[in-house]
């Protein structure tokens, strides 16, 4: 079972290519996590991407007082 995406958790690209990313869940708005990557860019990924596949996001850190 998948994690529930919540603000403040903290999520790793699992893709090869973008090997290190990690991305904090600022806000989650219907099927859309909004997020600020490592290096600050903003951006939307659907919230079924965010499942441990090889092109999907693992949950790194739980949010704050999870």
């Amino acid at each position: 079972m998948n994690p529930k995406v919540r603000p403040g958790q903290v999520w790793a690209d699992n893709d090869k290519r973008a090997s290190g990313r990690t991305m904090r869940v600022e806000s989650v708005d219907g099927r859309y996590a909004h997020v600020v990557d490592s290096r600050g860019r903003r951006s939307r990924i659907l919230i079924e991407r965010m499942r441990p596949t090889s092109t999907g996001y693992r949950l790194v850190e739980e949010a704050p007082g999870e």
